[in-house]
């Protein structure tokens, strides 16, 4: 009776609509032929539907093409290529293998997630067993503790055994578990976890000391989750590259130590106290006084892990580079912020390598092999703590296409033409320019100033170090040097026509140089080739916006929300088309909505704001626009508006604090002059006014409004 109820209930639930599919693909007819593409609602078994991740856009065909060398890559950030996949390792990878065979096809699918873990990597390696891959790449280990049933997670239960693990996702594959998964949710509330996607940030409260117990219970989940990936693809017919882990040791100081809980506070106050007098003579340039400080503080505390890297960097400076990495490595194992493949991870990789090599399994250790000989593995390699730059990625390809070279069949491996490309012709195929390069950086910019990678104390040397980059290939960005870039994209996309991501960084760099109607071209390109992509229909609407054609960029944004329906960007942009004609509430709607998906979006509250002006309602304006600045306190244009809404309703003094802000945070604005001056006027500060008045024409001198106003002042 239980199993005829639970199946009716199960049933009915489908019949409803109730739920979602779980598979990483779904089969899509297109033209007449079926085609895998990645379902986006794959990882709501493994986190809560707000902090939910996207696998990258996938398609390709259910049967594989004969003459076709599939290959798959499995693992999260590192292996996807972030922050920006488009010239990972795994693209890197395509470039090499076609410009050595250009007869064969090969196919390179990248089914890395960021977030996720070897829980998640099980199912996706066991579907993926079922489409015909010839390679398998398996690059994992750095989010074992943070990502789902992780020790130090914020996704849910915290290091279960992997048996329970199993249990939990196999009931979430009907819909009866889906929806006792959300019951449990909703009564579990604010606790549950976070509301929003933070990046790093949300883990700041879930530090692990190096000797909890919980990490011992990951390992052997990792042990027995890798060997089964391992097994699904040697059932398949697959073979293998099984990599080790490579991660900044050298340039990446951990995000937090903790002190042994067994230390008396007598033994504490010592060790911090040789901790501070280490800072202070490594500050000096004294190297050997910085590392006996350092030592002496290891000797009261084994597992401090800011001590062991400052210990790691006096070694250094002393030429000592075989113990430096001994001890770079003992504090990546001890940080209590375990966003790094740890040592023990490595260990396991090589072990289970050891015990299921074969002919169809290799194992290149790339935590060897990536840094030079003689070498710790440091910032020549990765941006921060795990993700690779432009030089990495391709070193690891490289890696990977030589063992791949190894286990190709003797019939492909007879079309090989002369050596493999260098690093400058895969980035020329790629399409990588300045404006790209640019782009990435300014992204790894923006994350090395937030949190946890804003308190590690090398961060302004690495920022200072980004920004000189930065403004040194701006400089490089002449007409000249566009019009090198666009035959050089010209030339790419002809090499490879249905590469959709070559058109979307060709559609970037249009975008970049002025030309809106062609980058929309290349992103409705790129969204034909990869239908099921939402962020190309979310870049083609705002280009269209930008050309003021509101109806296409309508249709594009809400194609993006049909396909992701959680994508809170979209639905702003929506908000923000309502607003352009004049439909107030319906804009409101819209931004409601994407602040119920990413609550504390500031730019998503000034515009509200904006529409709660227009609609006369004061203080939920203000409130609205109060919110924003809580949330980005240097957004300039929030304090403006903020600024004309007191102005409006009397409260002159408060104005006048928010345009001067506005003249701080963006001195080159007219208007923040004017205003100031219309706010100084009013309070009687006529030299003060005069003065804004004259800089707003030296910044617009045709700006009747503040002649008129110096003309009034005059009389």
């Amino acid at each position: 009776m239980p199993v005829i109820v639970l199946a009716v209930l199960e049933a009915g639930l489908r019949i409803g609509g109730y739920g979602y599919p779980t598979g990483l693909f779904e089969k899509v007819r297109i033209e007449g032929k079926d085609w895998l593409l990645n379902n986006e609602k794959f990882s709501l078994r493994f986190f809560p539907p707000e902090l939910s991740r996207w696998p990258s856009p996938l398609m390709m065909e259910a049967v594989k093409p004969p003459g076709t060398c599939r290959v798959f890559i499995f693992g999260e950030s590192a292996a996807q290529g972030d922050p920006e996949p488009a010239f990972g390792a795994g693209r890197y990878l395509e470039v090499l293998l076609r410009e050595r065979y250009p007869g064969v096809n090969f196919e390179i699918v990248n089914v890395a997630i960021t977030a996720i873990n070897s829980h998640v990597i099980v199912p996706i390696a066991r579907e993926c067993a079922h489409h015909q891959g010839d390679l398998w790449i398996v690059y994992m280990g750095n989010n074992e503790m943070i990502g789902p049933f992780g020790a130090a997670t914020v996704f849910g239960a915290k290091a279960p055994p992997w048996p329970l693990v199993r249990l939990s996702l196999a009931l979430q594959t009907t819909r009866v578990g889906q929806a006792l998964m959300d019951l449990s949710r909703k009564i579990k509330g604010k606790a549950a976890g976070p509301a929003v996607w933070g990046g790093l940030q949300m883990f700041l409260g879930n530090q692990l000391p190096a000797n909890d117990p919980r990490k011992d219970v990951v390992y052997k989940n990792f042990q027995r989750n890798l060997r089964d990936i391992l097994q699904a693809g040697r059932d398949a017919g697959a073979a293998i590259i099984l990599n080790t882990v490579a991660v900044n040791l050298k340039d990446c100081p951990p995000f937090a130590t903790l002190a042994s809980t067994n230390l008396s506070a007598s033994d504490r106050e010592k060790c911090d106290r040789r901790v501070a007098e280490g800072r202070s003579a490594e500050a000096g340039g004294d190297w050997k006084l910085a590392a006996i400080a350092f030592g002496e503080a290891l000797a009261i505390d084994p597992q401090q892990a800011e001590a062991e890297f400052r210990e790691g960097e006096c070694l250094l400076h002393l030429d000592d580079a075989r113990s430096a990495a001994m001890y770079f490595q003992m504090a990546c194992d001890a940080d209590a912020l375990p966003f790094r493949a740890d040592s023990r991870i490595n260990t396991i990789i090589r072990e289970t390598g050891r015990q299921m090599k074969g002919p169809d399994l290799a194992l290149c250790d790339a935590a060897e092999s990536l840094p030079e000989p003689g070498k710790i593995p440091g910032q020549e390699t990765f941006y921060e703590h795990v993700h690779f730059n432009f030089d990495g990625n391709y070193r690891l390809a490289l890696l990977w296409a030589e063992q791949a070279e190894k286990m190709l069949p003797d019939n492909v491996k007879n079309k090989a033409k002369g050596g493999w490309a260098s690093q400058d012709t895969c980035e020329t195929r790629l399409g990588l320019t300045d404006w790209n390069r640019c782009d990435v950086l300014n992204a790894v910019r923006t994350r090395m100033q937030r949190a946890p990678l804003d308190s590690q104390f090398n961060n302004p040397a690495r920022l200072t170090n980004l920004s000189e980059r930065i403004e040194t290939m701006m400089k490089r960005r002449n007409l000249t040097a566009a019009t090198k870039a666009r035959m050089l994209y010209a030339d790419a996309i002809t090499r490879a026509p249905r590469d959709y991501l070559l058109h979307e960084n060709y559609g970037e760099f249009l975008e970049l140089t002025g030309d809106l109607k062609a980058a929309t071209h290349e992103w409705k390109q790129a969204q034909e080739l990869m239908p099921r992509n939402p962020f190309a229909c979310l870049t083609e609407g705002q280009l269209l916006e930008k050309q003021a054609d509101v109806s296409g960029a309508r249709t594009a944004f809400e194609q993006a929300v049909n396909l992701h329906p959680r994508y809170a960007e979209a639905w702003f942009e929506l908000g923000k088309l309502d607003a352009i004609q004049g439909n107030l509430e319906d804009a409101l709607k819209n931004y409601q909505h994407a602040l119920s998906l990413q609550p504390n979006d500031a730019q998503t509250y000034l515009y509200m704001g904006k529409a709660l002006s227009l609609l006369q309602r004061s203080d939920e304006s203000e409130k609205s626009f109060r919110r924003a600045l809580e949330l980005d306190g240097g957004n300039w244009e929030a304090h403006y508006a903020l600024g004309g809404e007191l102005g409006m309703h009397g409260k002159i003094a408060e104005a006048r604090a928010e345009f001067q802000q506005v003249i701080h945070l963006q001195p080159q604005y007219a208007m923040g002059h004017l205003n100031l001056g219309v706010a100084l006027l009013k309070l009687n500060d006529a030299d003060g006014a005069r003065k804004e008045f004259n800089e707003t024409l030296r910044l617009d001198p045709g700006n009747k409004s503040a002649r008129g106003y110096l003309a009034s002042i005059a009389q």
